[in-house]
């Protein structure tokens, strides 16, 4: 009862209104996002982990936010689209193994695996064929399993894409790479770390994953949602693992991976020698989740059928007992409760602005996107929008780094749609100039929830404070002390005058894309509107001046 009556206190001081009706420039209140970092990254939460208790109170208190703004429910009768997780972990009295050429390799060494969720008892053994990046895309004229047999075998991959490859699409064939198996046959695909990825991430890290449970969601009709159910089995092997795989075949790990280093080298495919096989026994349960959504109808009958959506994950790690220290609960206050309370501050605005936009604007607090980008994705696959409905683009709020005042922004995928100059055009009203990807080898336009719509042919853009002055400084130092670790919380050095601006900035781009006399378009010859949205309309992309 005590955490209601907070709840209800909050919330009642929030919706207090911040403006005049029909004031052409809304406020936003720097104490109002503070107030709604502060509730969303607390204790009380625990770390808001999808499925888990602290997520339900965070989706609460993200729903009466929205009642109190006025706003309509996108689902019939709740602010709730449910989303069931399936949640599978490793049996801890089975060790999961890769044997490969009879020489076995325990998960955690060597090789690092996850649970099945679709084969909870699992052993599964075939010959296997290295398939270099193993990359496959028509439009960029790759195919590396041409003249391959990949037929009920493994395919054997190098992790990532080739050095000098454009790194967006580097990213999107990398992600691909399970599809690109599947197509040519394979069971399943054992992935070899590349020296970029170890340069990111070293192994130790990636053996902190091996242990993890392994997420995904179930469709309406109770079956889990499997986007390569061909793919049965997959792995990463590192060093005696990955030399085992080339036994016999006259390659070495160490020449593949120096020849990897070198700017647009593409190995060929050959044929292994020993026979892989993986055993392991999973136990899967389900655990209850929900995106939140809200409507915000359009005022032209003509455009009100058309969407904007404003979406953040609400979603972080929880809470892991193995953590070092005393501080287990991983609190997620940059990533990201910042985002939500954004998100929040943006709807504010427009519930009292006295002037509803043209299109309508959808509003999403998204669950389990630390897990994979499960709740946007099952979003993007289920919409919520009434018949005729039509998503027409999408901004992303995720991780905005709120250290300092920030001068520039950085809207990833800007160079792919028209969202791009109206982003740009929203932005300098505030007087923010937009900056171009800092971090091109990252392929971030990939790796956060708005790519869940890009997947679906939806013009999207995902929106971080840039790097100018001390963003670059305040970015790197943010990733190194602070990213997925239990320090980042509510006592970090916030400038909430900052967050205050980013919000501003992020109305004033939501306002020009839902008033814009014509919907986000992609570019013509566009990588990811050629892939994605074959069939729509393009428009010729500006020439640089």
């Amino acid at each position: 009862m005590a955490l209601r009556t907070a709840l209800l206190a909050t919330v009642l001081a929030l919706a207090v209104p911040g403006m005049a009706a029909g004031q052409d420039k809304p406020a936003f209140s720097a104490d109002a996002i503070r107030a709604d970092v502060s509730f969303l990254a607390d204790d009380l939460l625990e770390g808001r982990d999808g499925g888990t208790r602290g997520y339900d109170i965070a989706a609460r208190y993200v729903a009466a936010r929205f009642t109190a703004l006025g706003l309509e429910q996108a689902v019939p009768d709740s602010w709730y689209q449910p989303v069931t997780l399936a949640v599978a972990t490793l049996d801890k009295d089975s060790a999961a193994t890769l044997t490969i050429g009879g020489r076995r390799f325990d998960n955690g060494g060597d090789v690092v695996m996850g649970a099945s969720g679709r084969e909870p008892v699992q052993d599964l053994e075939a010959d296997a064929v290295f398939v270099g990046y193993g990359l496959r895309s028509d439009r960029e004229k790759i195919d590396d399993y041409a003249g391959l047999d990949l037929r009920d075998k493994w395919a054997v991959a190098l992790s990532g894409a080739p050095v000098g490859m454009p790194s967006e699409i580097g990213a999107h064939l990398a992600a691909e790479k399970a599809m690109a198996a599947q197509k040519a046959g394979a069971i399943g695909l054992i992935t070899i770390p590349s020296p970029g990825l170890l340069a990111r991430t070293p192994w130790d890290r990636l053996k902190e994953r091996a242990n993890d449970p392994s997420v995904g969601w179930m469709q309406p009709d109770g079956r889990l949602y499997v986007r390569t159910p061909g793919i049965r089995g997959s792995a990463y092997a590192h060093d005696g693992a990955a030399e085992a795989l080339l036994a016999g075949s006259g390659r070495t790990l160490a020449a593949i991976r120096a020849e990897a280093g070198k700017k647009g080298w593409r190995p060929r495919g050959f044929a292994l020698k020993p026979l892989v096989r993986i055993e392991r026994r999973s136990s899967v349960a389900t655990a209850p989740s929900s995106n939140v959504l809200a409507v915000l109808p359009g005022s032209d009958p003509a455009l009100a059928g058309e969407y904007v959506l404003l979406m953040a994950h609400l979603d972080h790690v929880g809470v892991k007992p193995d953590t070092p220290g005393k501080d287990k609960i991983y609190n997620g206050a940059m990533d990201n409760a910042s985002g939500i309370a954004t998100m929040l501050a943006v709807a504010k605005a427009f519930a009292e602005s006295g002037a509803r936009p043209k299109r309508s604007i959808l509003f999403a607090a998204v669950t389990a996107e630390e897990d994979g980008l499960l709740g946007s994705q099952y979003l993007a696959k289920h919409p919520v929008l009434p018949a005729g409905g039509k998503l027409v683009g999408v901004v992303n709020l995720d991780m905005p780094i709120l250290t300092y005042d920030f001068q520039d922004l950085v809207a990833f995928g800007a160079e792919h749609s028209t969202l791009g100059p109206i982003v740009e055009k929203a932005a300098k009203s505030e007087g923010i100039a937009l900056s171009p990807d800092p971090l091109p080898a990252e392929g971030l336009f990939t790796r956060s929830d708005h790519y869940r719509f890009v997947e679906e042919g939806v013009p999207s853009v995902f929106l971080m404070t840039g790097f100018a002055g001390p963003g670059k400084a305040a970015f790197e130092h943010f990733l190194k002390t602070d990213y997925h670790k239990p320090s980042d919380q509510i006592d970090l050095p916030f400038h909430w005058e900052a967050a205050a601006k980013f919000a501003r900035v992020n109305y004033a781009i939501a306002r020009e894309i839902a008033d814009a006399a014509e919907a986000p378009r992609w570019y013509k010859d566009d990588f990811f509107g050629d892939a994605f949205a074959a069939d729509q309309p393009k428009v010729a992309k500006p020439s640089m001046k």
